[in-house]
């Protein structure tokens, strides 16, 4: 342990995995957030801590199955020409499942229904489903984590400890961030784009057609951008307003 902490190959892997792993989780707090929202406020909290505990759980287990990760890249039959691995069809399935989640929920948002307190979304979105949905979500965005992990770092205390560093920065910044979403419908319609798009990325990685995630974040960047000069732009007019008024 000693020699590691005085390696400076260590600490600089460290550090870009848990930067990496910080950036890779963003679409994970962006899906719980939403997720959540559907439940009543004082389970929201609740909801989001087990989500990422999820996570956390998920991603440590996965960093001690290495040899079986490593198998599940590993071709499992074929169909035609294209050779399918078991990781292609976790990206597939999750992708799907990811993309038909944010559509859904677009279309609910597009047709201006109060989900929220109908007495279909009180039956059905419960703690319970909820947390079922994070965690699926969760199986497929530690698998590509624990990926990129194995990827950079060599050693297993530094995979394990950059992935419990980003989870922690993650549910820091979690209600914040769900908060922000819920008070600005028009982010939340944002962030949902930003599903679907991720979603694509899962589902064209699975078919082996690797989409680059710098130009989705990128993309999301910069309507991110523009959305916040829109926010501002509004602010500034509801104040103006409130001095007329």
């Amino acid at each position: 342990m000693i020699d590691l902490l005085s390696d400076p190959a260590v600490w600089a892997s460290f550090l870009t995995l848990t930067l990496l792993e910080i950036v890779l989780g963003v679409d994970n707090v962006i899906f719980i957030s939403i997720a959540a929202s559907k439940l009543p406020k004082e389970k929201r909290a609740v909801a989001r801590f087990y989500g990422l505990m999820g996570a956390l759980v998920l991603r440590i287990a996965l960093l001690f199955s290495i040899t079986w990760i490593i198998g599940l890249t590993a071709p499992a039959f074929t169909i035609f020409s294209w050779v399918v691995s078991w990781r292609d069809i976790i990206l597939i399935a999750g992708g799907l499942f990811l993309i038909y989640k944010a559509s859904t929920e677009i279309f609910d948002e597009v047709e201006g229904e109060d989900l929220h307190t109908t007495p279909e979304r009180v039956v059905g979105a419960t703690l319970l489903s909820v947390v079922v949905q994070i965690m699926i979500l969760d199986l497929v965005f530690s698998f590509d984590s624990v990926i990129t992990a194995v990827g950079i770092a060599d050693h297993l205390e530094v995979m394990i400890a950059a992935v419990v560093i980003a989870i922690i920065v993650m549910m820091v910044a979690a209600t914040p961030i769900a908060n922000f979403v819920e008070n600005h419908p028009s982010t939340k319609m944002l962030a949902l784009a930003f599903l679907v798009m991720v979603g694509m990325a899962l589902v064209a990685d699975g078919f082996q057609a690797h989409v680059e995630r710098g130009f989705i974040y990128a993309a999301m960047v910069f309507a991110g951008a523009v959305e916040g000069l829109n926010l501002l732009r509004q602010r500034k007019r509801r104040q103006q307003a409130e001095k007329v008024g």
